[in-house]
C-alpha cells in the first residue's frame, strides 16, 4: 500500500484511497481482480456484462467476502435484465455503478435514491453533458489510446473539453499506466484515471498466463469493425488479419454460430439476444448485419481470456501495451503509480519561480 495520498473528488466520493480505477473488463474483471484492486485502495469494478444475474450475484458475494473496501459492478444500461441487476446491486450495497452505455434518467434516479454512485463512461463531450444533466455522479472518459470498443478523439484533446464542460468529477482513461499519466490527469483537472490494459496486465489478473505473454510480446493494436460491427481496439493478430480480409457473408455465418455459442453459455433465448441487438441499434448508425455481428464479441474475447486460446479469439488492449513488460501485483502497481504521481506533482513544483 502506497504511503502516498491524493485527495481528489473522486476518493472522497466514492471513500477509496486512492484515485485509480479498475474498468469493467468483459471475462476480465471478475472477483479477483476486483477484489485486488479494493484492497489496494483503488476502485475495483465487476464486469457483469459476460455473467448471467445468478453469476452476479455469486461475483458480487465474493468481493464482499475478500475485501471490506468499495466497489462497483459495470453494467449495459439496455440489458434486457438490467432492473433485475440493479435489484441485486441495491441489495448487496454495492457503492458503484458503471455503465458503457449511459443510462437513463430514471435508470439514475433509483440507484442514486438507493445510495449508489452513478459512473457512465462516454467518449465525446455532448454526451458527458448529457449524463451530467440526468444527474450522473462522476463520468469515465476513454480517449482513442484505450482499448475495447474506442473513439478516434486522443484523451489529451477530449479531457479537457470534458472537463471544461461539466461540474462532476471526471475519471480520465485511455492511454494511462503510471505516476506521469496520473499526474498529467490532475493537472488536466481530471479526479484520477481509469486503466484497463495495465490490471489486465498483472498478477491479480485472472487472464492465462500464455495469453498474457502474447501481450507482453507485443507491440501493435489495430482497431477494427470486424469484430461487432463498431471500432474495438485489439492486439493485431493473425486471427484479426483474418476477420479484415473475411467478406460480409462469412462474418455473418461466423456470427451467427458465435450467438449460438454464447446463447447456450448464457442462457439468454433467442428473443432476448435479439432485443438486445434492437437496443444496440437504436441511436445509432448500425445495419442489422452489424448488429448481428456483435454476437461475434463475447466468444471471440472468451476464447482468449478464458480459454487461453489467442489463435482462436481477439484480445482487447489499449495502446499502451507497447509501454508494458511486466506483472505486478494490484497492491504493487497502485503504490507505484501514486508515489510515481507525487513525485511528478513534486518535480513539477521545482520548476516554479517567485517574480522578485
Amino acid at each position: 500500500m502506497s504511503g502516498q495520498l491524493l485527495d481528489t473528488p473522486l476518493t472522497r466520493l466514492v471513500g477509496v484511497k486512492h484515485p485509480v480505477v479498475q474498468t469493467g473488463m468483459g471475462w476480465v474483471a471478475g472477483p479477483k481482480l476486483a477484489s485486488a484492486v479494493a484492497n489496494a485502495g483503488g476502485l475495483g469494478i465487476l464486469a457483469s456484462a459476460t455473467m448471467t444475474l445468478d453469476q452476479l450475484a455469486v461475483a458480487i458475494r465474493e468481493v464482499k467476502e475478500r475485501t471490506d473496501a468499495p466497489f462497483g459492478v459495470n453494467l449495459r444500461a439496455d440489458a434486457g435484465d438490467a432492473g433485475e441487476r440493479i435489484d441485486l446491486m441495491i441489495r448487496e450495497g454495492v457503492k458503484v455503478a458503471s455503465f458503457a452505455l449511459a443510462p437513463k434518467p430514471e435508470l439514475i434516479a433509483k440507484l442514486k435514491d438507493a445510495g449508489l454512485v452513478v459512473i457512465p463512461s462516454v467518449g465525446a463531450r455532448r454526451h458527458a453533458e448529457k449524463v451530467a444533466a440526468w444527474g450522473a455522479d462522476a463520468v469515465l472518459v476513454q480517449g482513442g489510446e484505450g482499448g475495447g470498443h474506442t473513439g478516434a478523439v486522443a484523451t489529451t484533446l477530449l479531457l479537457p473539453q470534458v472537463v471544461d464542460a461539466v461540474d462532476i468529477p471526471v475519471i480520465a482513461a485511455g492511454g494511462f499506466f503510471d505516476g506521469r499519466g496520473l499526474a498529467a490527469a490532475l493537472a488536466y483537472g481530471a479526479a484520477g484515471v481509469a486503466m484497463g490494459t495495465r490490471f489486465l496486465l498483472t498478477s491479480d489478473s485472472s487472464v492465462p498466463d500464455d495469453v498474457k505473454k502474447v501481450y507482453l510480446g507485443t507491440n501493435e493494436t489495430v482497431v477494427t469493425r470486424q469484430v461487432d460491427g463498431m471500432p474495438h481496439r485489439v492486439l493485431r493478430s493473425d486471427l484479426v488479419d483474418t476477420l479484415e480480409r473475411s467478406g460480409r457473408v462469412g462474418g455473418l455465418v461466423r456470427a451467427v454460430r458465435n450467438g449460438a455459442r454464447f446463447k447456450k453459455l448464457s442462457g439468454m433465448s433467442w428473443r432476448a439476444m435479439i432485443a438486445d441487438g434492437k437496443a444496440m441499434k437504436h441511436g445509432k448508425d448500425l445495419s442489422w448485419s452489424q448488429v448481428l455481428m456483435a454476437a461475434n464479441t463475447p466468444m471471440l474475447l472468451k476464447a482468449a481470456m478464458v480459454d487461453g486460446r489467442p489463435d482462436l479469439g481477439v484480445m482487447a488492449s489499449g495502446q499502451v501495451v507497447a509501454l508494458i513488460d511486466d506483472l505486478p501485483g494490484c497492491a504493487e502497481l497502485i503504490a507505484e503509480i501514486v508515489e510515481g504521481a507525487a513525485a511528478a506533482i513534486a518535480a513539477q513544483r521545482s520548476h516554479l519561480v517567485n517574480p522578485a
